[in-house]
């Protein structure tokens, strides 16, 4: 009998505020006729690496590969700003939050991440890393396009985060949303003084 596969990402939490800013955000987008599904608030992550189908005995190596990435990079500091969509404004499938700051230690991590990865047999994305934080997704074909002229040009008060430690994730898919459960958390290195 074979294992069932579990669907599995690497994130970073992020400060409670942040569902804050989905909220205000929300109130930007009035189209009842697209479908808009927004992320719930608990579940709101920072996304740094999405695997996907894992068998269960691949968990251990990936947390022993995160663990070592980890210890080789130091706590970064961010904020959370400015809003975008993927991949055009007149049809969005992801609405998001971006990151800002001093981004190199992060792509650094990411492709120390990624290439130690594909190593047990876990693929680089095809597309380049791009750092944001996803808010909501819109399923096509909708009976018409979602006006996020709203979404796209709200201000907010830019929102602190540090990255000291990340997460091994597994998603679960529910017809009410994702379960979230933690199959490992890392610790960056403290920075040294």
């Amino acid at each position: 009998m074979s294992e069932k596969l579990i669907r599995t990402f690497i994130s970073v939490n992020l400060p409670r505020q942040i569902v804050n800013i989905q909220s205000m955000l929300q109130s930007t987008v009035h189209n009842r006729k697209a479908n808009i599904k927004w992320v719930k608030p608990g579940n709101i992550h920072f996304t740094l690496k999405f695997i996907g189908h894992t068998p269960p005995d691949a968990i251990d190596n990936i947390n022993a590969v995160i663990q070592r990435v980890s210890e080789n990079h130091t706590g970064m500091k961010y904020l959370i700003k400015g809003t975008g969509c993927f991949p055009v404004e007149s049809r969005p499938r992801v609405l998001w939050v971006g990151i800002d700051g001093q981004l190199d230690p992060l792509l650094n991590y990411v492709a120390e991440l990624n290439n130690q990865l594909e190593k047990l047999g876990f693929p680089t994305d095809e597309r380049d890393f791009r750092a944001h934080i996803t808010l909501a997704r819109i399923k096509y074909p909708p009976k018409i396009s979602p006006d996020i002229t709203g979404f796209i040009s709200s201000q907010f008060e830019p929102l602190p985060f540090e990255i000291h430690k990340v997460n091994l994730i597994s998603s679960e898919l529910f017809p009410h949303g994702p379960i979230y459960s933690i199959l490992g958390t890392h610790f960056l290195s403290p920075k040294s003084e």
